[in-house]
């Protein structure tokens, strides 16, 4: 196959607008599925995608919605990406993250039907506690919140689908992937916000909780690239997709100091960066630390950008958006 008809549902947010420009320089023909298709490139900051894709309706919470969406776009391949990414948010209503995310993703597997092949963006938190690290596409799940939990629930149909109707459907186990496109409430932005801003000297200090904390991060437009490779690979599956490195949360803060150049102490030496005691978490057992040997062996996958690589750019892009430095 040449060209493809491709839909993309969340085509708006950090991995839909990586994934849409791949894309379209690929030659595809991409459809993009957002809540309020109206002035949506322009408000995500993806005026580069206006006019390249063509954007329908669909709300998560809405079956009648998605499966207009699903028949409207007619696609060969559908990247199922939309669903509530910040995890604290599903503990304010756990239900709604259920609806948006499991039966969402139930809902559009069923509107597709037999034709299209399916990728639905999974995550590591399925493994919640899973007594080992670091973690396998076969690794214990267990959820340790309502979106884990329904994220879960997901994966559990693809699964079960695609064993059992025998459907080419993927689930993509995605780990912390980051890029200046992140929302500032996600940490890794707001180091790298806050640290610019010391550089712009606009601030003296950056507050933040544990810097013991351990994750996984990759670049979104890596994470993507993956995506791309396991839903056009001869055999559908499962795949981690993670740089396979643990760093601290304190390493994220020396990457994003070295790549600002400014000096960690203040001049009467005290340090920079506080830690609130409010904002730290009880330690994790099993760090959350993905294996992606299997992305590796079987799709070819290698992430090309470094966690240092990663960090300098979002805080290069912080330091433009305040003036600090030249565009």
């Amino acid at each position: 196959m040449s060209r493809r008809r491709v839909l993309i549902t969340g085509v708006t947010g950090q991995d839909g607008g990586y994934l849409a420009e791949q894309l379209v320089a690929g030659g595809d023909e991409v459809i993009g599925a957002v809540r309020q298709p109206d002035g949506a490139f322009a408000r995500a900051r993806l005026e580069q995608l206006d006019g390249h894709v063509e954007l329908l309706a669909m709300d998560l919470l809405d079956p009648a919605s998605i499966r207009r969406t699903v028949a409207e776009a007619a696609p060969d391949e559908i990247y199922h990406l939309a669903a509530p990414t910040f995890v604290p948010a599903s503990w304010e209503d756990p239900s709604e993250a259920m609806a948006a995310i499991a039966t969402g993703t139930a809902t559009l597997l069923a509107a597709a039907g037999d034709g299209p092949r399916v990728l639905v963006a999974s995550s590591s938190e399925i493994f919640g506690d899973a007594g080992i690290s670091p973690q396998t596409e076969l690794s214990p799940m267990r959820p340790r919140s309502p979106y884990a939990a329904a994220k879960l629930a997901a994966h559990a149909l693809v699964g079960a689908l695609r064993a059992h109707h025998g459907r080419f459907l993927v689930s993509a186990i995605t780990y912390n992937h980051e890029s200046p496109r992140r929302p500032k409430r996600f940490l890794p932005r707001k180091v790298s916000t806050g640290v610019a801003t010391i550089a712009a000297g606009q601030a003296e200090t950056l507050t933040l909780g544990s810097l013991d904390a351990v994750r996984d991060w990759s670049h979104a437009r890596d994470v993507v690239v993956g995506m791309v490779l396991a839903l056009r690979h001869d055999e559908p599956g499962d795949y981690v997709f993670a740089s396979g490195v643990p760093h601290t949360v304190g390493d994220l803060v020396e990457a994003a100091f070295a790549a600002a150049g400014v000096g960690r102490l203040l001049p009467d030496g005290r340090d920079r960066v506080e830690v609130d005691p409010r904002f730290v978490r009880a330690p994790e057992r099993w760090a959350p630390v993905g294996d992606p040997s299997k992305a590796r062996e079987q799709l070819g996958w290698v992430p090309e950008t470094s966690f240092e690589a990663l960090v300098a750019e979002m805080v290069e892009a912080d330091l433009v958006r305040l003036g600090a430095t030249p565009e």
